[in-house]
């Protein structure tokens, strides 16, 4: 994650979204570091297991599940009021990684909460969880040496463990308190890791709150367009904010190329405040990016923000193994057509989207795959029925 040894390469600007041809010289850094893979029992899915076939944080205030308690579907069904879906796939085609890093978070309003722990999906009640309110999170772990997915799952202890947040302010200083903690303890350990953050807290009243660390994304998608609404903490975004590319040339390093280059991550820290090329260190606090500070090609992309949640639209919180392709824009160019669709049940519109990506990377030979993890939620119309499921 250190830019100290980068080297300067022309880049041609060949086909440009938005509409320019610019050459520009650009600083490569180092990738970001991932962890060493090893044998997983299933090749594209995780497994289901009770939290009792493993030992969870002692710290996380919960009951266990009983079997009869358990949601016999995939789709929270706690009220009609928001439907989710998520899967976490340790590879989308099966001949990808063979460790999954990403994770992921669901507490629906009842406080029952799904998440993955050594890679086998769990499910638990949080124990005094406010009726009605949600949080959602999507998580990439990262690794020098290894222990991404470790971090992740440290993260993911942590959130288990924070009360459910009233306001921005309450959600941002819990969640900057969680990463200050946890990078004292992978530091003292010796380990430079950490992993992505993309979090939803919903209230029962009220608007959503969105806090965002890395490069996993929020999308909103309905018929017509497909919007993302969070910036990557990427080496382009950083050149952006020194004023060294324009939205032309940050798009393209963003959102046409394929990238594993990052600038910040929960618990590793950020390179993103120094005010010049490149960092000798890391800095151990998160770098908040927001109006004072992103271009204004970027503003209204804050990382930590009110978000309200518009009735029909489907918004998609992922890893990037779901656009880490040669071609991405042309897969996500067609997810209006895939998930635009209100009557039909999220879990259906989710199982072609990922049937769909496994076909593209094949298509785009973008081998070998990533992993995935993908939640999708949709407040329908008030007018809308929920969809009907098998």
């Amino acid at each position: 994650m250190k830019p100290a040894d980068a080297t300067l390469k022309e880049i041609p600007w060949d086909s440009i979204a938005w509409g320019f041809n610019i050459p520009v010289t650009m600083p490569l850094f180092h990738d970001r570091p991932r962890l060493q893979m090893r044998t997983h029992t299933d090749p594209t899915t995780t497994n289901s297991a009770n939290a009792s076939d493993r030992s969870l944080p002692d710290n996380v205030a919960f009951r266990e599940l009983d079997a009869e308690d358990l949601p016999g579907e995939p789709v929270l069904q706690d009220d009609a009021s928001l439907e989710i879906a998520v899967r976490s796939l340790l590879s989308p085609t099966g001949h990808g990684r063979r460790e999954n890093q990403d994770n992921f978070l669901t507490v629906d309003s009842l406080g029952q909460a799904r998440l993955l722990w050594h890679e086998q999906e769990t499910r638990l009640r949080l124990a005094d969880w406010p009726a009605g309110h949600r949080r959602l999170a999507v998580l990439d772990g990262m690794g020098g040496h290894s222990h991404g997915r470790e971090a992740a799952e440290k993260v993911i202890e942590g959130l288990l463990g924070l009360p459910a947040a009233a306001d921005l302010a309450q959600l941002s200083e819990a969640l900057d308190a969680l990463h200050q903690r946890l990078y004292q303890e992978f530091h003292t350990a010796g380990l430079e890791t950490g992993c992505t953050l993309v979090l939803l807290e919903i209230p029962h009243q009220g608007s959503a709150m969105l806090f965002h660390v890395g490069d996993s994304r929020l999308y909103a998608i309905d018929e017509h367009r497909v919007q993302c609404l969070t910036v990557d903490h990427v080496p382009a975004t950083h050149l952006a904010m020194l004023g060294l590319l324009n939205g032309a040339q940050w798009f393209q390093q963003v959102h046409i190329q394929t990238s594993s280059q990052i600038s910040q991550a929960f618990i590793l820290g950020s390179t993103l405040g120094v005010p010049h090329l490149y960092a000798e260190t890391i800095d151990a606090n998160l770098y908040e990016l927001h109006e004072g500070n992103l271009p204004l090609f970027l503003r209204g992309l804050g990382d930590r923000r009110i978000l309200t949640l518009e009735p029909g639209r489907v918004y998609l919180i992922a890893s990037d193994g779901l656009w880490h392709l040669s071609r991405p824009q042309a897969f996500i160019q067609r997810w209006p057509a895939l998930l635009a669709q209100p009557q039909r049940p999220l879990e259906e519109l989710m199982d072609e989207l990922l049937a769909v990506l496994a076909e593209t990377i094949h298509q785009q030979r973008s081998l070998p795959d990533d992993n995935c993890t993908v939640i999708l939620v949709r407040k329908p119309l008030q007018t809308q029925c929920p969809p009907n499921r098998p």
